[in-house]
């Protein structure tokens, strides 16, 4: 009987345990996806991230010792789509030295853009994912990806 009792108060506490874990670790990014047309053919494709306070995310060329997550972002192969250059990064970013990581690291706070030019041949839809890493003064989160959809006309 003392089992069962044991066994009933272990579920219970598996079972309220696991949503107050969730809450703590919810993604505080805010994600918008645009195409901006710049002239002809020549268009931008921007990934706009909106970062709760006291969060960021590593920068394009983190720096560091290695072990920052860069984001990165990957479009599904469309014969109308090509790339122009790489991913560029605009925000405001923070370079500094942070305890338990060798040399110096760049981060980013806030409303960060980034910014991929493209080329596009005639309507179509751009789709592919890209996969982020965001951290506070204690921890940070396991890397995640987030697939993203945008139209050109």
């Amino acid at each position: 009987m003392r089992l069962v009792k044991y066994v009933t108060l272990l579920l219970l506490a598996v079972v309220f345990a696991k949503p107050s874990m969730a809450q703590a670790t919810d993604d505080p990014t805010s994600w918008k996806y645009e195409v901006k047309k710049k002239s002809g053919n020549e268009y931008e494709l921007i990934f706009h991230l909106d970062i709760k306070q006291g969060w960021h995310i590593w920068s394009l060329h983190p720096g560091g010792d290695g072990y920052e997550i860069a984001p990165s972002f990957t479009l599904d192969p469309n014969p109308k789509v090509k790339l122009k250059g790489k991913v560029s990064e605009k925000g405001k970013p923070t370079t500094t030295k942070m305890e338990g990581i060798e040399g110096k690291i760049t981060y980013l706070s806030g409303k960060i853009d980034y910014i991929q030019n493209i080329t596009v041949n005639g309507p179509t839809k751009i789709k592919g994912k890209h996969m982020y890493q965001v951290c506070n003064d204690k921890m940070c989160l396991a890397p995640k990806d987030k697939e993203f959809e945008v139209e050109v006309k």
